[in-house]
């Protein structure tokens, strides 16, 4: 029965993750970058001003403060789709994987650029008559009523896509392969009993909502950023000598596809590559997927532009920064090759092959943090795509059933997890940039007008 049940999950997301989705993601990405003419680029150090809080209002409509806003969002994209999504690609697609996930990256800038500034443009008020942000209401605040069935669409796939399956199952591995096993303490019930501990963590803090998430990741993310980072860029230090040959490799591989073992998509090994770059992208940053405009929608802001340039951020951060250091560690260590570990445990290799005995607790303590830190943005995202369906008074019911997948998450295999997930990001993503692309030029009447006014010139 889970047999199949894992076959039916992987032929949805295999599906689901077809040619017009990616037409429509990296199609839909390249037309907004264009259409931008790159303009938010030129604005990056301007981005990283309003981050440091040089133009917060607290005045300002919004719950939380744009600092707040991008933690909240990075603590729900930095974690398992780093440190695991980056060893899935590598494992399935060799070296080349990893540059169309920088691909991907660039793409989702550009892309969070148009989402999240309309995802402030465009707040919507909840039954409870709070301000909210998010895909349902920039497109029913932007689009109108009659596009409402598109909203209804993305809340109701959002209610799967945010569950926080994958995040825990390679997290319990990671604690049995790191901590339990090699310790001699693992038992068969070892799954059960870590489930049952990050269930009660996870409650404590998502049962406080959305202020006490924000304020959890603000203190969490950044930390654990910089720690992962520098254990990073020890182990390439280590191996100096291997990082010019496997970062050019990087690059050839990925129109070779020499070690590409997974299924071919247009014909052919080089689009399967293209594709599995692509979905662990999104998987990574969530541009495009519309998970991000949620938490950069609470933010305390009158100028949508602004938010669109933070949340930019997002993906250079997380793809471009943390998904290379992690990607050239497992193949400077050459664990890629040696093992047939998978997923976080194929990371751990690369800690522990070049940093004996401490190597795998850093790794497990920035895992740890990442993974629960997701947990509780996730919930986030979950209980507004609940809101909007039933009306925020019985959003906190999505909690509960939140909690309760966590278990499944711990006891489920790795391949139904991610390919779950997968599915219904997808799913998510369809409605999402849709109705991006019709708003998009609302955005750069509003992005010409702001920046106008930024560099002093009359509007």
């Amino acid at each position: 029965m889970v047999k199949q049940l894992d076959e039916f999950i992987a032929a949805f997301a295999s599906f689901v993750w077809g040619l017009p989705l990616l037409i429509l993601l990296v199609g839909g990405g390249l037309y907004l970058l264009f259409l931008s003419k790159f303009l938010p680029f030129k604005y990056l150090a301007h981005a990283i001003q309003i981050l440091r809080g040089k133009y917060d209002n607290p005045d300002a409509p919004g719950e939380i403060s744009h600092f707040q806003a991008l933690t909240t969002a990075l603590s729900a994209t930095i974690g398992m789709g780093n440190i695991a999504g980056v060893a899935v690609a590598i494992t399935i697609g060799g070296p080349g994987a990893i540059f169309w996930l920088w691909v991907s990256g660039v793409i989702g800038m550009g892309t969070k650029f148009f989402t999240c500034t309309l995802a402030i443009l465009y707040r919507g008020k909840d039954s409870n008559g709070d301000i909210q942000g998010g895909p349902m209401y920039f497109i029913t605040e932007g689009l109108g009523k009659s596009w409402k069935p598109l909203a209804v669409f993305f809340s109701l796939a959002g209610l799967i896509g945010a569950l926080p399956i994958f995040n825990v199952n390679q997290l319990t591995q990671a604690i049995r392969d790191i901590l339990l096993v090699p310790n001699g303490i693992e038992s068969g019930y070892s799954n059960i009993f870590i489930g049952i501990i990050l269930t009660l963590i996870t409650a404590f803090v998502v049962l406080g909502g959305l202020r006490r998430i924000s304020e959890t990741a603000a203190k969490l993310v950044p930390t654990m950023v910089v720690l992962y980072m520098v254990s990073v860029i020890a182990i390439l230090f280590i191996h100096a000598g291997e990082v010019p040959k496997y970062f050019m490799m990087i690059f050839t591989d990925a129109f070779a596809a020499n070690n590409y073992g997974g299924n071919p998509f247009l014909g052919g090994a080089v689009g399967g590559l293209i594709l599995l770059g692509i979905r662990r992208g999104a998987f990574s940053n969530e541009a495009g997927v519309g998970t991000a405009p949620m938490a950069h929608g609470a933010a305390k802001t009158s100028e949508p532009i602004r938010e669109g340039l933070v949340a930019m951020l997002g993906p250079a951060i997380d793809t471009l920064i943390i998904c290379t250091l992690t990607a050239l560690a497992i193949l400077v260590t050459g664990v890629w090759e040696t093992t047939g570990d998978n997923g976080v445990s194929l990371t751990a290799q690369a800690f522990s092959s070049s940093m004996p005995t401490v190597g795998n607790y850093v790794l497990l303590t920035c895992v740890a943090v990442f993974s629960i830190s997701s947990l509780f943005s996730y919930s986030y995202y979950g209980s507004k795509c609940m809101s909007f369906l039933v009306g925020a008074d019985k959003k906190h019911y999505y909690n509960y059933f939140y909690l309760a997948s966590i278990m499944v998450g711990a006891i489920y295999p790795l391949s139904a997890m991610i390919n779950l997930i997968d599915g219904f990001f997808a799913l998510m993503a369809i409605p999402t940039m849709i109705g991006t692309l019709l708003l998009a030029p609302k955005v750069m009447e509003h992005a010409k007008s702001y920046f106008n006014r930024l560099n002093g010139k009359v509007d």
